[in-house]
């Protein structure tokens, strides 16, 4: 598996931790008032889904750009 897959799977598994982790946070809030680490969890999936998008996102313009 090359760098570029590895990247691109890394980016739907936390995808869905993301998305488990925003659905647990709505789950908490209507349950009443939630622990404050429940409310904050979904911040370190989304600066990764942030980093690995924007590498996934580059990637077309740096081959165009290398000539691949």
């Amino acid at each position: 598996m090359n760098w570029n897959k590895g990247v691109r799977q890394f980016h739907r598994w936390v995808s869905i931790a993301f998305t488990v982790a925003v659905i647990a946070n709505f789950v908490a809030m209507g349950l009443g008032e939630p622990f404050p680490w429940v409310v904050y969890a979904p911040l370190p999936p989304l600066f990764l889904l942030l980093f690995t998008g924007l590498y996934l996102f580059v990637l077309p313009y740096a081959a165009k750009r290398r000539g691949g």
